[in-house]
């Protein structure tokens, strides 16, 4: 976690930390009526069906992920949720905690990075910090800025 405000600080990004009980999807989050700046996304972790192509989708809380239009736009084999044991071997993390500021744990850039370009739209986005008992929101410029930052591959697609 604080390798994440260490990478935000580096890259002289600004955010806001909101702290809270642990909260495992969107749903939960919102049942807390915290007044969190920005838009509540959900972040997915997704392999194909070889397990050779690793996928964070990044998008919309409120928003149904389509994943038979995913695999097409992407030209991949099936996709389906990654295991625990991926997630914490590509990401470090755990269920519950999937979030873009784990890309800075992907030192050999092996996951590919999917962002909804609904996201586009907002001015500020809210993710966990790769813990959650906490929500960060920054700027949409600076989000854009940090992913870049990773040198993992970003394709911006409308789901």
């Amino acid at each position: 976690m604080d390798e994440v405000f260490e990478a935000l600080d580096k890259l002289k990004i600004k955010y806001k930390v909101f702290n809270h009980q642990a909260v495992y999807t969107v749903e939960e989050a919102d049942n807390l009526n915290l007044e969190i700046d920005g838009n509540t996304n959900k972040s997915l972790f997704l392999r194909n069906s070889k397990g050779n192509n690793h996928y964070l989708v990044l998008m919309n809380g409120k928003k149904k992920m389509d994943i038979v239009k995913l695999q097409n736009l992407l030209n991949e084999t099936r996709l389906s949720f990654a295991s625990p044991e991926r997630l914490l071997k590509y990401l470090k993390l755990t269920p519950g905690s999937v979030s873009p500021f784990g890309l800075i744990n992907d030192v050999n850039h092996e996951v590919n990075v999917v962002v909804d370009t609904q996201l586009l739209n907002y001015k500020t986005l809210a993710f966990h910090p790769n813990i959650n008992t906490q929500t960060l929101s920054l700027e949409i410029e600076d989000f854009k800025k940090y992913l870049e930052s990773t040198g993992n591959k970003i394709s911006y697609l409308e789901l």
